[in-house]
């Protein structure tokens, strides 16, 4: 699946939160409905079989809560993308990822068989459907996440390449997939942002930590014999290079992938190195963009919806940029196919019954608005879980992806009142979280403080909804007003 991610360390985010975000976008030709949900563990069964791949997983008996995006229509499995559990251990997967010729070639992908004349089905490995479920309700931890997820590709394989992000109050930890069976993964640095297109993106390995004292890094237990085997490290200098290793430098790359990363890296540190003009340091076609940077100055979830929405604003490259032959020529980070974002922040100064919010926008992430929901609770409100595949503007997805197609189309009009839209709904939410914080730390009763949480995810959900009604009915006017059949005489 198409999609851009971003992981802020606990010391580069503004509050001392541990931040993890991500785009989930549809495949061409098609959207993908979302809802925000949450899952019971009466919901989970103990054997899990992928719509997919047909792989059946035998899971423990103790899964936790968890919330979720899943599909909202029916037909190729729950894709739960993104969640948190009770355990307040967040997760988001999957980005996509690229690998190259040799690592497919030594561990081939597990791919799905169905029965053909005599021979049975061969069942595939896990993918992007499957992984949050199988693992998010059984962590306790983004360590713990993980030794999870490796121990299971390990057992199963999968058939596609992907990064998941795991995460809790002190930790964030990048896996990708390397193969079929194969993985590794890194600790984020608190002091660090991490940006990922849709390429293996690790630049760095520390592979004699991953295998005895696992501090910073982790991988497959036969991560060394399987590089030597196969001639994968690529390096002179016997420092491997996990990208020149298993990852990609392909044409479509520099098209699609290293854009989103110049462009945000550009953004968090505009100053820090030369990104633009002749003499650019990197440039969107560069394939050496590092994987992580210190920022110039503390990011906040703003921030990050900020990066998550471009479209290269203020540069030749942008879409809506009309006096520039280069316009359009990248991919875009909010594209029209961006399904939800998800923006999971951990506050460390905040009682851990209410301390992590969910940020959650739905469609296009250049026209849309990022809101905030307390992740500890039974229910989400029914502007937000109640997502169908008929069109209505009763719930947040269809209403957000109305807005995101009249205001493009009505762009120079339409403009300002997305930004007012995404000010107001930002503002407010942050100002509600702030009140039913107060509010939280003051309740006693326990029951009480769950009812509170409850609360005020409806009352920001009721802000959401009447902020969407009012911008969807304000494009739908700019738009109108652009009708061919437009005639200023009127009868008055």
């Amino acid at each position: 699946m198409a999609c851009t991610t971003i992981l802020v360390g606990k010391k580069a985010s503004y509050d001392g939160s541990t931040m993890i975000a991500r785009n989930d976008d549809s495949g061409s030709g098609h959207f993908t409905p979302k809802k925000l949900v949450a899952i019971h563990p009466g919901e989970q069964s103990t054997t899990y079989t992928s719509v997919l791949s047909h792989v059946t997983i035998e899971l423990p008996e103790n899964p936790m809560r968890f919330t979720a995006v899943p599909n909202a229509v029916k037909g190729e499995g729950v894709w739960a993308a993104s969640g948190v559990n009770d355990a307040n251990v967040g997760m988001t997967a999957t980005e996509t990822i690229t690998s190259n010729p040799r690592v497919l070639g030594a561990d081939p992908l597990v791919e799905y068989r169905p029965a053909k004349n005599e021979q049975p089905e061969t069942a595939g490995g896990i993918g992007e459907e499957d992984i949050v479920a199988i693992v998010l309700p059984y962590i306790h931890s983004a360590r713990e996440g993980v030794e999870r997820l490796g121990s299971l590709l390990e057992k199963y394989g999968t058939y596609e390449m992907n990064g998941i992000a795991f995460q809790d109050v002190d930790e964030i930890w990048w896996l990708e997939t390397i193969g079929g069976h194969h993985w590794i993964a890194r600790k984020v640095p608190d002091n660090v942002y991490v940006v990922m297109p849709n390429q293996l993106g690790i630049d760095r390995f520390d592979l004699e930590d991953a295998l005895t004292d696992k501090k910073n890094y982790m991988c497959s237990a036969d991560m060394r014999e399987f590089i030597e085997k196969n001639h994968l490290d690529l390096s002179l200098s016997g420092k491997l290079n996990p990208r020149d290793a298993f990852g990609s430098h392909d044409d479509a790359d520099y098209v699609y992938n290293t854009p989103r990363a110049w462009f945000t890296l550009r953004y968090f540190n505009p100053h820090t190195k030369s990104w633009d003009g002749p003499n650019a340091e990197f440039t969107p076609r560069s394939d050496d963009l590092p994987w992580c940077m210190v920022p110039e100055k503390k990011i906040t979830p703003e921030d990050v919806k900020y990066a998550l929405s471009s479209h290269y604003q203020g540069t030749p490259y942008d879409p809506y940029e009309t006096h520039s032959d280069q316009a359009g020529i990248f991919r875009s980070i909010g594209i029209n196919r961006n399904d939800f974002m998800a923006l999971i922040q951990m506050r460390p100064d905040v009682p851990e019954e209410f301390r992590v919010v969910e940020w959650i926008a739905f469609a296009s992430n250049a026209f849309n608005v990022l809101a905030p929901f307390y992740a500890n609770v039974s229910a989400t409100p029914d502007y937000l879980a109640n997502t169908t595949k008929e069109i209505s503007t009763d719930n947040f997805y269809w209403s957000s992806r109305m807005i995101a197609a009249m205001a493009d189309a009505s762009y120079g009009k339409s403009v300002f009142h997305i930004e007012r839209y995404q000010l107001n709904v930002q503002s407010k939410g942050h100002a509600l979280i702030s009140q039913y914080d107060e509010k939280l730390r003051r309740e006693a009763n326990a029951e009480q403080r769950a009812i509170l949480r409850e609360q005020a995810n409806q009352e920001i959900a009721d802000m959401l909804k009447k902020e969407t009604a009012d911008t969807l009915d304000k494009v739908l006017f700019e738009l109108s007003s652009q009708m061919k059949n437009a005639y200023s005489r009127s009868d008055a």
